[in-house]
């Protein structure tokens, strides 16, 4: 519709939306300006109606559309490469870790963040990877993800790229705050948009922000690599014969970003995409889970388990569902193009939220609980895409604590507590004497930089490499 006449083109996008039923999308029409209009028929010119039409239907008739995460499906955990028990399993590992390292040291490696959050739900304003999160300096979550980068970068002899998705709502403030932190010593970053989808009332209607504006959200992780190759950011790639994408959420401090065993298992796998995975720790976890179904590794969430699904046990008391997604991912490049094309159907998750709108007279609807319904597509559901996939598990003490929660689990404090317990465990392997409580949680803040090891096998290797060890006590930081 580019070459017509604007009040043709108009007229036949409000005739569209009319066929499906969201003619209440203009009904401020003739209240705009032309700036307006032209503002609020963009917008929904980027709306794939039918897409939209089917998400709806799937959940205001969730009956009438079955899928794979539907409770009715018997699921098994599903089957993943476990930690090493056995000297053969060490050696497995080993290999593994080799083969890593000489991808990384080839420069085949590069580094992909979703990082569209805000800090509102933890009380704080900004992007959410400007939140201050380590225990002594308070460096933002964006700041421990570079100097992990740039402690594998002069470890392996390589500029790593490192690709971070924002959103619309803080895309500008990213940008300008590592600009205004000199990129934390980065080279090569680049910041791309996340996708949107609109969100719709409980009727299934389309709602508006204000007259002229559809009520525009994030269409969540799963949408990443749409955005991704809409960038044309895999032609960089190509261009750079880098070949394996390391993605994570900026949310989880603990994260390897760059790390040798998965990068290497992923290779020997010939994987097209991989997960690490960590045990579900009870029934009420908000996670979401690897299971068996049908003879297939899928992804279901939390929310699409029956009570008795989550609660069900082994003979050893053991959650029979206990594969729990730890947000940490590998894709292979042409996967990822792959993806970015692809016009199929993928699950869509729907979920109540308080999102912007206004009422009939154009007036900001003040909801204090939610008041429509929001659309995502999970990153693990593409899961049903790949041809071969890695579960590889990790432990969550040392991979996985992220910050989602204003309090209780999951929060500020908890990853706080989480940093501590894994500083005491790395000093304590060298034999450094602190105290710690029966968790491992010592009595005063530490903090290990990841520009002196971003793990413990890189910290047993410096620290065995310093003639003069640092005397550790309350505030001692390490880089």
């Amino acid at each position: 519709m580019e070459n017509y006449p604007f009040e043709e083109k108009a007229k036949a996008i409000q005739e569209h939306f009319e066929c499906y039923g969201q003619s209440q999308v203009f009904r401020f029409w003739n209240d705009l300006d032309g700036y307006q209009r032209s503002h609020l028929i963009r917008q929904a010119e980027s709306i794939d109606l039918p897409k939209i039409s089917e998400h709806i239907r799937a959940f205001l008739f969730p009956e009438q559309h079955k899928n794979t995460s539907a409770p009715d499906k018997t699921f098994s955990s599903a089957p993943y490469l476990k930690l090493p028990e056995t000297e053969a399993d060490q050696s497995l590992w080993e290999e593994a870790y080799v083969q890593g390292e000489a991808a990384l040291h080839a420069g085949k490696v590069a580094v992909l963040t979703i990082a569209g959050g805000q800090g509102t739900r933890l009380g704080f304003e900004g992007p959410k990877g400007t939140l201050g999160v380590t225990p002594v300096h308070r460096k933002s979550l964006f700041q421990v993800f570079a100097e992990k980068i740039r402690f594998a970068e002069k470890k392996y002899g390589h500029f790593i790229h490192w690709f971070i998705m924002t959103s619309q709502r803080n895309h500008e403030e990213t940008i300008q705050f590592f600009k205004k932190n000199h990129s934390f010593g980065i080279q090569h970053i680049h910041f791309f948009q996340q996708g949107l989808m609109p969100a719709v009332d409980f009727h299934g209607k389309i709602l508006l922000e204000a007259k002229d504006r559809i009520s525009m959200q994030p269409d969540g992780s799963g949408g990443v690599f749409r955005a991704f190759v809409g960038g044309s950011f895999v032609n960089i790639l190509q261009y750079l014969n880098v070949e394996i994408i390391s993605l994570c959420h900026i949310d989880n401090p603990l994260v390897n970003v760059i790390d040798p065993y998965f990068i290497g298992f992923h290779i020997q796998q010939r994987s097209n995409l991989s997960f690490r995975t960590i045990p579900k720790q009870y029934p009420e976890e908000c996670v979401g889970l690897f299971v068996l179904c049908e003879g297939r590794t899928t992804f279901v969430e939390y929310t699409d388990l029956l009570p008795e699904q989550a609660l069900a046990c082994d003979p050893l008391g053991r959650l029979k569902l206990h594969a729990a997604n730890a947000g940490i991912y590998i894709f292979d490049r042409e996967f990822v193009q792959k993806l970015g094309h692809y016009d199929g159907p993928l699950p869509c998750h729907a979920a109540k939220k308080k999102v912007p709108a206004i009422d009939d007279n154009g007036n900001p609807l003040a909801s204090t609980s939610a008041n429509g319904i929001k659309f995502e597509h999970c990153l693990p559901d593409t899961l049903a895409l790949a041809s071969h996939s890695l579960l590889l598990e990790g432990k969550r003490e040392e991979i996985f604590s992220p910050i989602k929660n204003a309090h209780g689990t999951d929060s500020p404090v908890t990853c706080h507590h989480d940093q501590l317990r894994l500083f005491a465990h790395w000093l304590t392997k060298v034999g450094v004497e602190i105290p710690v409580d029966a968790s491992g949680l010592p009595p005063f803040d530490i903090e290990i930089s990841p520009l002196f090891a971003d793990n413990e096998r890189a910290f047993l290797e410096k620290w065995a490499s310093l003639s003069q060890k640092p005397v550790i006590g309350a505030g001692t930081y390490i880089e």
